[in-house]
């Protein structure tokens, strides 16, 4: 008879365990619907936490670094989904690693993950990226494939965003490329200025207001022509004292 009693205890208890854990997710899913409708991002986020402890799920989990990466907690949604590279990655997770580690000026192990979403799906803009980091680790042959492909794919309609000024601004993307294309002819061969010349001449074609290209062509005829130095004015001698006799 004991043991009968035990056994329904430890049933019942399973039961209330089961029912408190159901409750409390269906707590949180209305709970993460209503943060949404709000726009709470730090709503969404306990939300989804709170879901991930209940019911872990990758997809979750993949959603909740978003958000973090999105509100610029890159290393928040680097600690949720890890840096790893790895094939059974959602492209949502790899996207996140990408665009985290970018921001964390970790450009190597960004690359990985670029090269990654390029493979799955390759397009300018992700070649753009691409190109970008490479030039920053000094491997600037490598980028020219990304640049060269770049510049054959990109659409009229596609924009690159840029915040060197206080106000952000817009350029057609085949401009972009041809500022980097510039870039690396001239770090390919410093004495080929013309050539780099060229095309940032063909960026603001595009693009009369890209302020980057604008740097980097006055840079490039500055270095070209460095411009004079004033001379240095003459200093008149001093003017000796007359001795009395």
């Amino acid at each position: 008879m004991k043991k009968i009693v035990f056994a329904l205890l430890i049933g019942l208890s399973f039961i209330g365990t089961a029912q408190t854990k159901s409750e409390l997710q269906n707590h949180y899913e209305a709970y993460y619907k209503q943060m949404r409708l709000q726009g709470d991002v730090n709503g969404i986020i306990n939300a989804l936490t709170h879901l991930n402890i209940l019911n872990p799920s990758e997809q979750r989990k993949d959603t909740l670094a978003y958000i973090y990466a999105n509100d610029n907690k890159h290393m928040q949604a680097l600690n949720t989904i890890g840096i790893e590279k790895k094939d059974s990655d959602s492209d949502l997770a790899v996207q996140v690693k990408a665009i985290s580690l970018k921001a964390l000026n970790q450009p190597k192990r960004a690359i990985e993950q670029f090269e990654v979403l390029y493979l799955r799906n390759p397009n300018p803009f992700l070649a753009y990226e691409l190109a970008d980091l490479k030039i920053q680790i000094g491997d600037p042959n490598a980028a020219m494939g990304n640049i060269d492909y770049g510049i054959a794919n990109a659409k009229e309609d596609m924009k690159y965003a840029f915040y060197e000024r206080q106000q952000p601004y817009e350029v057609p993307l085949k401009a972009a490329f041809l500022h980097l294309k510039g870039l690396v002819t001239f770090n390919l061969d410093r004495d080929n200025i013309d050539g780099a010349l060229t095309y940032m001449n063909e960026a603001l074609l595009l693009d009369p207001n890209f302020n980057l290209a604008s740097l980097s062509k006055q840079a490039l005829e500055n270095k070209k022509n460095p411009p004079v130095a004033a001379p240095e004015p003459e200093v008149p001698a001093k003017k000796g004292k007359k001795k009395k006799n």
